[in-house]
């Protein structure tokens, strides 16, 4: 089953996506507790995808692809600010000269739990979607505030949809710059399979409906310029893509 958040109009709302047919049948509230038809259906083409979840934070799992094996589940944060979605344009900090991209599995809780072991881990799992983890490398090396390096607003593309009911040990995953292939690799790659992932990160803290955790980055990660478009495909999901703009311009607020 395909799950989305969609707009039309005025009105935000969840959908299951049927690509066949080219339509989206709408849902009453959250569909973490229940899938609930509302009876009526949109055109695809009609709609505009948002992000699929609306997360209340988003972890990070550093180094689970590569020869490096640390001695525990590296973990960073993103916020629910940096969350953006399929089509959204990614923004460039003014502080930032070297921005990356790095695709993604990324994993959708479906309840709240905390302490789930791994075997138990597919039960706090609501399903998957592609992620992009974007990250202000040169913000970040230095001295490791890689959570600060991966907070920037829109640093955070998630779509086009969750993918319910799959396999997420041998998905293949391909990001593309303009069309050309930059990352090229499998979630069969994992130093930690999902299920290891998401109990670890279910030790850390409780995680809520919505919530989302990315799931780290096969090889190939790279610098975006100003007019990229860069595409995040994962077998079985879908592609997500997205417009790179300049540098952000930040307006001056006056706090009451």
């Amino acid at each position: 089953m395909l799950i989305a958040r969609i707009a039309a109009g005025d009105h935000q709302m969840y959908a299951r996506v049927d690509t066949a047919a080219g339509l989206v049948h709408l849902l009453s509230g959250t569909p973490f507790d229940e899938i609930r038809p509302t009876g009526e259906s949109l055109p695809l083409a009609e709609v505009r995808l948002l992000a699929p979840a609306e997360p209340s934070k988003v972890l990070v799992a550093g180094r689970n692809y590569g020869d490096v094996v640390t001695p525990d589940l590296v973990v960073f944060m993103k916020p629910s600010t940096s969350v953006i979605g399929p089509d959204s344009p990614i923004l460039l900090p003014a502080e930032a000269k070297e921005v990356r991209y790095e695709g993604e599995l990324a994993v959708v809780i479906g309840r709240r739990c905390r302490d789930v072991s791994a075997v138990a881990a597919d039960q706090a799992v609501f399903g998957y979607t592609c992620a992009n983890d974007v990250t202000a490398w040169d913000i970040g090396e230095p001295s490791g505030h890689w959570t600060k390096a991966k907070s920037f607003d829109t640093f955070c593309p998630l779509g086009p949809w969750i993918r319910t009911n799959l396999d997420p040990s041998n998905l293949g995953l391909r990001t593309t710059v303009n069309g050309a292939v930059r990352q090229d690799g499998s979630t069969k790659q994992m130093i930690r399979d999902v299920r290891a992932v998401v109990s670890r990160c279910s030790a850390l803290m409780t995680l809520l409906p919505g919530d989302v955790i990315l799931t780290g980055t096969p090889a190939g990660a790279g610098v975006l310029r100003p007019g990229d478009d860069v595409t995040v495909q994962i077998d079985e999901i879908g592609s997500l893509a997205n417009p790179v703009t300049g540098h952000q311009v930040r307006s001056v607020t006056t706090l009451a």
